[in-house]
């Protein structure tokens, strides 16, 4: 493998978009670019995001090496406001603006449907791209990002909990604990759509990949309950509850043997590796997941909204063609 990018040890970033309940442009460019305005953070409209920041050593934060040089956000305004609460030296009119002057764009929205048109420009350009989660939410454009990826195409997309390491450490001692999972809950507010891939991603690794076989959505949207099954005998049974604020991404593991509970607690970690680990993939040119993982996960995202708008069948992830 060789690098993404044209010089490893200085690498220019592009924070682009913004949508609505996404405060992302303004955490993720502040801990990559190691230093914030802190009045002007502290006036982001998330109150989160400063508590988080501010938290933390200044030593704790920057990414060596690589640098968030231009932002555009859907609204001027809001790139204006993150550009000085970042300290992002430029924000553009045109998201295209920045293909020539950045070695790689990050598209900080959440809303999976809008992320092919978001992401062709620079896909197309040749631009590596980090995609927030969700990649997607349909399955034709679950096609569009199998084929650019066999076009050899670089893109990547994750949702933190991946990185948690509140549930690294359930994986890593899940085993001795519970013996051999049968059930695994998750909990999540927000919808399904923008947040279950949270859940989802927190469960995940528990369970060997390429294993998941079905989704039943017996929810609302507003309130999605979403059971899953696992050809190695598990279930898991995830909810995206819209005002479910206070059940952020809590875990709990019935086994065997034994049980185990494990909550998310610690924003800033979780974001710094998941932005560091797109970054080495720039350096290295090796990815840090199989990108048949991520599809898996898309096709689990897709049934549990085909499953909700089909009054709850049970979809298999066979039906959810990827080319």
């Amino acid at each position: 493998m060789k690098p993404l990018v044209a010089n490893p040890e200085d690498i220019r970033l592009a924070m682009l978009g913004m949508v609505e309940g996404n405060g992302h442009p303004y955490s993720w460019s502040a801990i990559i670019n190691g230093r914030y305005d802190s009045q002007a953070m502290a006036e982001c409209g998330f109150p989160v995001i400063p508590k988080y920041l501010g938290a933390e050593p200044p030593e704790n934060l920057g990414i060596r090496g690589a640098k968030v040089t231009h932002v555009w956000c859907d609204d001027p305004a809001d790139a204006a406001r993150v550009a000085r609460a970042a300290c992002i030296p430029q924000a553009v009119r045109r998201a295209e603006d920045v293909i020539g002057c950045v070695d790689a764009v990050i598209i900080g929205t959440d809303k999976g449907g809008e992320h092919v048109d978001r992401a062709r420009p620079f896909v197309e350009a040749g631009l590596p791209v980090f995609i927030d989660k969700p990649l997607c939410d349909r399955e034709d454009h679950l096609r569009q990002f199998v084929a650019w990826r066999r076009e050899g195409k670089a893109f990547l997309s994750s949702s933190c909990m991946r990185y948690a390491e509140e549930f690294r450490a359930a994986r890593e001692q899940m085993t001795a604990v519970v013996g051999r999972p049968r059930l695994i809950t998750m909990t999540t507010p927000k919808s399904w759509e923008r947040y279950g891939i949270h859940a989802l991603e927190g469960v995940y690794g528990l369970l060997p990949p390429g294993g998941w076989l079905s989704a039943a959505n017996t929810g609302t949207e507003r309130a999605n309950v979403v059971h899953l099954r696992h050809d190695c005998g598990a279930d898991a049974v995830l909810a995206a509850v819209d005002d479910m604020v206070g059940a952020f991404c809590k875990l709990a593991i019935y086994g065997t043997q034994g049980t185990m509970a494990a909550g998310f607690e610690n924003t800033f970690f979780a974001f710094k590796a998941q932005l560091a680990a797109f970054i080495d993939y720039l350096r290295t040119g090796e990815p840090p997941f199989p990108f048949a993982e991520t599809v898996e996960l898309m096709k689990i995202v897709i049934a549990g909204i085909r499953s909700r708008q089909e009054a709850g069948r049970t979809v298999t992830l066979t039906e959810i063609r990827e080319t």
